[in-house]
Order: C-alpha cells, then structure tokens, then sequence
C-alpha cells in the first residue's frame, strides 16, 4: 500500500498541470491583443506563485504532523 500516496500525488500534480495548461490556454485566446512577452511574463508569474504556496502547504501539512507527534521519515 505504500504506492497509493504516490500514484494519488502523481494524479493530482498531473490535473494541476492540466488545468494550469488550459486555463492559460483560455486566457490566452481571450486576449490575443496581449503581446507575448506579457503572455509569458504572466505565466511566469502564476507559476512561481504556485509553487511558493505548494511549498508553504507541504511545510504546513509536515508541520502539523510534527506537531501531532507522527513519524515523517522514510525508512
């Protein structure tokens, strides 16, 4: 049972790719008047954001963990 995390992490880094592709895709057909360094400037900016806040709720979740007392490592 120890690939279940695994294969759920996968799934769920694979959907925020997903919606991430097509969400900049959409807006990017919304506004074909934006020039393209914006464009990338933009989606620059939306995926630093990202991964600043997924690692500030990866240190959360391991912080609470913590806290509780449960044992994180691998062995």
């Amino acid at each position: 049972m120890e690939w279940v995390p695994v294969a759920f992490i996968a799934l769920k880094a694979l959907v925020f790719v997903a919606t991430m592709f097509f969400a900049i895709k959409w807006h990017y057909e919304q506004g074909q008047s934006l020039s393209k360094r914006a464009l990338l400037l933009t989606a620059g900016k939306v995926a630093a954001v990202f991964v600043v806040v997924l690692a500030a709720v990866l240190l959360l979740t391991f912080g609470v963990a913590a806290g509780l007392g449960m044992e994180l490592r691998l062995p």
